[in-house]
């Protein structure tokens, strides 16, 4: 099996499980409980917010634990808008992950905030200009996503929160994507607060963090024991606080490398692919993107046919966001790139880890024009027998 679809979520990395298992077997204890054992699971979880804290360039203080990246993103952001609403004005783009267009939505239907939607271009980015003319005096902060979760657009996060930075308005970015392959210096980028999540790093799903930046008003989404500096309540997962720690040092210490190494490889996967089913399309930007990630659409064939048939060679890829399965209807991503409903059905996302080698791409991408052929012929063939019946 080749697994091209780390994009939903990540193998948990074995010497991330290692340096959990202590923390879920002899030092379990509660980091709030005075005694020997309460205070070993304190030491480590203040060592793996150090960790963390390093890798990211904050202080220890800025960073909160949480269940994951969606969590992350609804702290950032109702936090936030509910600590200092201003305006009560909020821009995004149109392609952010449902984890932020679902939150912005409560804040506006239950708190008054008005939204600002800001359309991308067909390859999915969007410009400074574009943004400052967004903003508007007494707006109370602005969210836009590092890479894309579909398509593996990149934004240009320093240059976006700099426009913020003057404006006075307060920056998140959903890293959650991003985190692994590119660059994570949060005083570099310039924000507020920034989201990641460790199940697309090789932890068992369940953890994630929030970079809060020193001064960010910020109010609790969860209230109870004022764990995490009042921010986050609930007693904290240790072993997934370390585990997070462990994948994030892991994944950030390998580049340039293992990006430089995915990119040639990801170019390579997209060329094999465009030439062996020429009317595939390359969705997101060609040249701005994670080097991690390829999607494509192909007109006139059924992408969950194409995924079918992938799936008998033995890869393993999606659709699209794994946080849209279920749904019938096309991508809103693949919609806000101007792609018609049609052609967004057909679309396919491969992705892959640090660990995934070239010769497994190599291999997917041979396997991913006889896939498109045996889709569609099924799909003529099915034709053809309704024709007939009718």
């Amino acid at each position: 099996m080749i697994y091209l679809d780390a994009a939903a979520t990540a193998p948990a990395r074995r010497e991330v499980l290692e340096e959990m298992w202590p923390l879920l077997t002899s030092v379990f204890g509660n980091p709030s409980s005075h005694h020997a054992i309460g205070e070993a699971a304190a030491a480590e979880l203040a060592r793996a917010r150090a960790g963390v804290a390093d890798l990211l360039g904050c202080r220890p203080a800025e960073v909160v634990f949480t269940s994951g990246g969606t969590e992350a993103n609804n702290l950032a952001l109702k936090g936030m808008a509910l600590a200092a609403p201003r305006g009560r004005h909020i821009v995004t783009s149109a392609i952010e992950h449902p984890a932020v267009l679902e939150t912005l939505a409560y804040l506006r239907d239950f708190h008054g905030f008005r939204l600002t939607v800001m359309p991308v271009s067909a390859t999915g980015r969007i410009t400074p200009e574009a943004l400052e003319a967004a903003l508007e005096v007494g707006t109370t902060l602005c969210t836009v996503m590092y890479a894309n979760n579909e398509v593996g657009t990149l934004q240009d996060i320093a240059a976006l929160s700099d426009v913020c930075r003057r404006a006075g308005v307060p920056f998140h970015s959903d890293a959650v994507q991003a985190a692994g392959w590119l660059p994570l210096d949060v005083d570099a980028l310039g924000v507020s607060a920034l989201s990641i999540s460790g199940h697309k790093l090789g932890t068992p799903k369940g953890i994630g963090l929030l970079y809060l930046r020193s001064g960010t008003p910020c109010e609790p989404v969860l209230h109870g024991g004022g764990q995490e500096r009042g921010r986050r309540s609930g007693t904290e997962n240790v072993a997934g606080a370390v585990g997070v720690a462990r994948a994030l040092e892991l994944a950030q210490r390998a580049l340039p490398a293992a990006a430089a190494l995915a990119s040639a490889a990801r170019d390579s996967f997209i060329g094999t692919v465009l030439a062996d089913v020429p009317e595939a399309v390359l969705t997101g930007d060609a040249h701005h993107r994670l080097p991690n990630l390829a999607s494509f659409c192909f007109p006139g064939v059924s992408g969950e046919s194409v995924l079918l048939e992938l799936d008998r060679r033995g890869v393993v890829c999606s659709s699209g966001s794994a946080c849209a399965a279920g749904s019938s209807e096309p991508s809103a991503v693949l919609l806000a790139l101007g792609i018609d409903a049609e052609t967004a059905s057909s679309a396919v996302r491969f992705s892959w880890t640090q660990d995934t080698t070239p010769g497994d791409l190599e291999e997917a991408a041979r396997a991913v024009a006889d896939a498109v052929r045996a889709a569609r012929s099924l799909g003529a063939t099915q034709a053809v027998g309704s024709s007939m019946k009718a």
